[in-house]
């Protein structure tokens, strides 16, 4: 694995602590794009909850219509945009299962009730009707009351190790500032491109 360049993280990490001095409720919202065997792309927000020189990390159901697009095609696509800091940074690359310390770790700092609730959901699959999904939440907290919550083990994170990130800057006139890395020869290289 090629890790990222101290280049490429010092600027994420600095958008990141901006993104997270604002108003955003979310600021580590992320768009992720995945596809399957049959090359339908698929978009949905996540969190991500970890970066460093590996790649970027979210944690899901392995189970859900991502985690088995990520199965069949382990390739994905993230975006993140931040409205009042006028930057966004796109993401491309392979995507790996973290470790299961890791896991465990996230796993061991949600909410009770989160984690309740990723046992209680069959995510993707189709609910009859709200009260059975509050059904299986009741079913849950009674199994496990006074007990901690294991993780399931189709929950799990996942890493994107890039090998292309674009920094994009609004510019005024629409003439926005984007600058490219791209891992080609087990070597990072920079471009600019065109807005």
């Amino acid at each position: 694995m090629t890790l990222l360049p101290e280049a490429v993280l010092s600027r994420f990490e600095r958008i990141m602590d901006c993104a997270q001095q604002t108003s955003l409720r979310e600021p580590t919202a992320v768009t992720l794009a995945t596809a399957g065997l049959d090359g339908r792309p698929s978009a949905r927000i996540v969190l991500m909850r970890g970066f460093d020189s590996r790649g970027f990390v979210f944690f899901t159901n392995s189970l859900s219509r991502k985690g088995r697009q990520i199965a069949e095609n382990p390739h994905a696509a993230l975006c993140f945009h931040w409205d009042e800091l006028a930057e966004q940074v796109r993401v491309e690359g392979a995507v790996t299962e973290v470790g299961d310390d890791e896991s465990d770790r996230y796993w061991s700092g949600r909410s009770r009730e989160s984690q309740i609730g990723a046992w209680a959901s069959l995510q993707s699959e189709t609910l009859d009707r709200r009260e059975t999904l509050e059904g299986r939440v009741r079913d849950f907290t009674d199994l496990y009351q006074g007990k901690q919550v294991p993780r399931p083990t189709h929950w799990h994170g996942y890493r994107v190790i890039p090998d292309r990130i674009e920094f994009w800057k609004d510019g005024a006139a629409r003439l926005h500032e984007r600058v490219l890395y791209t891992l080609k020869d087990a070597a990072w290289h920079e471009t600019l491109l065109y807005p």
